[in-house]
């Protein structure tokens, strides 16, 4: 793993293998728990092939099954980890099939590929 930096300090530890595209962009979340479904709109940080992060106003079981409906697509996965930050939890997400998100069918708003 290689340590994902930003302005020269260190954030978190990078899992995925693929690089990650940061984004801004509102998507609705459906998050399995206690036997029920929950549902929220949260902010889509970033996406890559494999997962992405989203902001949540609550937390998120690690483990639980999540799912990202954007404008053309269900990105269906599972719960990594969820991190308190000031205005949320940051809430990672490991998609089900590998390659799962491109960007021939959902391209996030304000989108930056970022290149290593």
């Amino acid at each position: 793993m290689n340590p994902v930096t930003f302005g020269g300090v260190m954030n978190r530890r990078e899992r995925r293998n693929e690089p990650r595209s940061m984004c801004a962009d509102l998507v609705k979340v459906r998050i399995g728990e206690g036997g029920g479904v929950r549902e929220e709109v949260a902010n889509l940080e970033d996406i890559s092939p494999s997962g992405a992060c989203v902001q949540l106003e609550a937390a998120a079981r690690e483990g639980a099954d999540i799912e990202i409906v954007c404008s053309k697509c269900r990105l269906k996965g599972k719960v990594r980890y969820c991190r308190f930050v000031e205005i949320g939890y940051d809430v990672g997400v490991a998609f089900d099939k590998p390659g799962a998100w491109d960007g021939r069918q959902y391209i996030p708003k304000h989108l930056l590929q970022l290149t290593e």
